[in-house]
């Protein structure tokens, strides 16, 4: 694509009926950027509606893209048992990306290796997150990674300055966000992993923490 080709984002691929399942199909065969020629399938997030806890990783890796699911490679196991021992419910939980198509690089005799995706990717694909969060209702975002932070906070937000708050998207009336650090980030540290383990792990239990707080709120 050329640098004067515009990119028309995830926007005019939305169905006019916005439920979990109609919002998947859809998805599946959106072209809005670049990233789904060379990915393998969308990636939609998975999930009941009404979660109170919605999580957002990065985008799919490279287990991710080739079964169709989120958060089950390496980072998605480490992620599984973070949730556990935070002591939240599998099942108050929605799991989804910033971004749903894998981009990665290909090295001659290696596996896809992972590549971020630019500011272009994350905002063509703002409009399925927003749809996911309306159509789950949760009560609180969390942010894994400052990818899926700035897709909701905007590009200044970091994560070493907004770790663990509880903040309002700007201009949206919808459900708070917490950002932590991405689940990779954990297994990346090469200096102390089980105090960056036991870091993460305490961001969920605020998370946890405040959806417990606004379910007796309501009640």
């Amino acid at each position: 694509m050329s640098a004067t080709t515009k990119v028309p984002g995830a926007q005019r691929y939305l169905p006019e009926k916005r439920t979990l399942s109609a919002l998947r199909v859809a998805a599946a065969g959106c072209h809005g950027c670049e990233l789904y020629r060379d990915a393998t399938q969308t990636v939609f997030g998975e999930g009941r509606r009404g979660a109170p806890l919605m999580l957002v990783g990065e985008q799919p890796g490279d287990q991710e893209d080739r079964q169709g699911h989120p958060f089950v490679g390496p980072a998605g196991r480490l992620l599984e048992r973070a949730i556990s021992d935070a002591g939240i419910d599998p099942g108050l939980v929605y799991a989804t990306n910033a971004v749903k198509h894998f981009k990665f690089t290909r090295r001659e005799g290696k596996r896809r290796i992972h590549q971020k995706p630019g500011r272009t990717e994350v905002v063509a694909c703002r409009p399925w997150l927003i749809a996911e969060i309306d159509a789950v209702g949760p009560q609180l975002v969390v942010c894994l990674g400052a990818t899926a932070a700035q897709s909701l906070l905007g590009p200044a937000f970091r994560i070493s300055t907004g770790r663990g708050e509880l903040i309002e998207v700007p201009g949206r009336s919808g459900p708070p966000v917490l950002a932590t650090v991405h689940p990779s980030a954990v297994l990346r540290d090469r200096t102390d992993r089980a105090a960056a383990y036991r870091a993460f792990v305490s961001d969920l239990r605020v998370a946890g923490g405040a959806v417990t707080e606004q379910n007796s709120t309501v009640v």
